[in-house]
C-alpha cells in the first residue's frame, strides 16, 4: 500500500501519544521514523514502530522521558536519557551539542540510558541549519563478530556525518560499520529472498546466504565482509567506546537487544544504550561562506568524475537518499504488506485510525 508521509507522521505521533508521550516528544519520534522511510532506509522507519511498542510493554522503554545533563563542561556533556526512546533522546542531546558549539565552537554530548535512536543521519543533519558539521553515532545490540571470532560482541554501530554546502546539497554520510545494516536482513526475510555472501556467517562462523542467519544463531560481519573486515571491526569498536564506555552506557556484548522477547536482564556494565552526538561550527575554523563555496567545488568535482560503464553520473554521499526523499515526498511511500499489518494491529490496540 502507498501512504503519504503526512499519514505516517500522524499515525506514529498518535501511537506514541497513546503510550503516554508528550505531543512534542511524539512528533520528534515521528519525524525521525518518517525521515528514514523518505530516505529509503525502510527497515528503520515505520517498520520499527511495533518494536518500540513492545519495548514499552516490557517496561524497557519510558514513553515520557525526562532527560537530564549529569555532567558538563563548556563544550561537553553527559546526558541521561531516562530510558526513553532514542528517537526523542538523541534530538534533544544533539540540540545541547549545538548550543554548546554556538558558545565554544564545538559541542560533544555522550548519552547513556537510552534506546534505539532510528537512523543516525536524522540527528547529524540537525546541525546543518546552523552552518555546523553534525556527528552522530550509536551502539546497538550485539549481532556482529569481531575479526577471527564467532562471538557476537558488537552492534552494527552506525556513524553519520552531515556537512553543509552552499548552492549544492549537503554531504550526508550515514553508514553502518557492518557490511550492511541489520535492517537489510530483515527486509530480505520479509521478501523471502537470500542475502549475498559476505553479509553474515552461521552459528559456526561459516559464510551463509540465509536471511535468517541471526535467528538461527549466526552473526553479521564487520564492514569488509569475509576478506577485510578488520577495518570494519576497528570502526565498530570506535563507536562502541565513544557511545558506551565514554557515556556510562552498556557496551560490547552487554548492550540490551532491541527485540523485546530477548533477555535484557543479564549482566550490565552501564545504563541502557549509548549515543554520541557532536556539532562543529564551521566558522570556528574558517569563514562559513568560504568553506561552503569550497564544498560546492568539491561536490561539483566529484559529480564530474568520469563514471564507469552503465552509470550516468558519479554520486556523493547523501545523493541517493536525497533523490529518494524528493520522489517519495511527491509520490508517497510503498509499505510492505507485513508492515501494513503491523500498523493495523497497532491501530486496533490503541483505538486509532490509520
Amino acid at each position: 500500500m502507498n501512504f503519504k508521509v503526512e499519514q505516517l507522521f500522524d499515525f506514529i505521533t498518535n501511537v506514541f501519544v497513546s503510550m503516554g508521550s508528550e505531543e512534542a516528544d511524539a512528533r520528534l519520534a515521528a519525524k525521525v521514523l518518517c525521515l528514514a522511510d523518505l530516505r529509503g532506509v525502510d527497515s528503520h522507519g515505520i517498520a520499527r514502530l511495533k518494536g518500540y511498542v513492545r519495548l514499552w510493554e516490557q517496561k524497557r522503554l519510558n514513553a515520557n522521558p525526562k532527560i537530564k545533563i549529569t555532567y558538563e563542561t563548556p563544550s561537553t556533556a553527559i546526558v541521561d536519557g531516562d530510558a526513553g526512546a532514542g528517537l526523542m533522546v538523541a534530538p534533544k542531546a544533539m540540540q545541547i551539542a549545538i548550543e554548546k558549539a554556538k558558545v565554544a565552537g564545538t559541542g560533544w554530548v555522550a548519552v547513556k540510558n537510552s534506546n534505539h535512536y532510528g537512523i543516525a543521519a536524522a540527528h547529524s543533519m540537525l546541525a546543518l541549519e546552523h552552518d555546523m558539521i553534525g556527528w552522530s553515532m550509536t551502539n546497538a545490540s550485539p549481532l556482529v563478530v569481531p575479526t577471527w571470532s564467532k562471538s557476537k560482541y558488537l552492534g552494527t554501530n552506525p556513524i553519520s556525518v552531515a556537512i553543509p554546502a552552499g548552492k549544492e546539497h549537503p554531504v550526508v554520510i550515514d553508514m553502518a560499520t557492518t557490511t550492511v545494516a541489520n535492517g537489510k536482513l530483515e527486509v530480505a526475510a520479509r521478501k523471502g529472498v537470500d542475502i549475498p555472501y559476505g553479509w553474515a556467517v552461521d552459528k559456526d562462523g561459516k559464510p551463509t546466504n540465509s536471511a535468517y542467519a541471526l535467528k538461527n544463531g549466526g552473526a553479521m560481519l564487520p564492514l569488509g565482509g569475509e576478506t577485510g573486515n578488520h577495518k570494519g571491526y576497528c570502526l565498530g569498536a570506535l563507536v562502541d567506546i565513544f557511545t558506551g564506555v565514554l557515556s556510562g552506557a552498556n557496551y560490547g556484548p552487554w548492550v540490551p537487544p532491541f527485540v523485546a522477547f530477548l533477555d535484557a536482564e543479564s549482566e550490565k556494565v552501564g545504563e541502557g544504550i549509548g549515543h554520541f552526538l557532536g556539532a562543529m561550527r564551521v566558522d570556528a575554523f574558517r569563514p562559513a561562506d568560504e568553506f561552503k563555496a569550497n564544498m560546492d567545488k568539491w561536490i561539483q568535482t566529484f559529480h564530474d568524475a568520469v563514471p564507469t560503464e552503465g552509470h550516468d553520473r558519479v554520486l556523493v554521499p547523501g545523493d541517493p537518499e536525497r533523490m529518494l526523499t524528493e520522489e517519495r515526498s511527491k509520490n508517497g511511500i510503498d509499505l510492505l504488506p507485513a508492515v501494513v499489518e503491523d500498523m493495523e494491529m497497532l491501530a486496533k490496540k490503541f483505538n486509532i485510525k490509520i
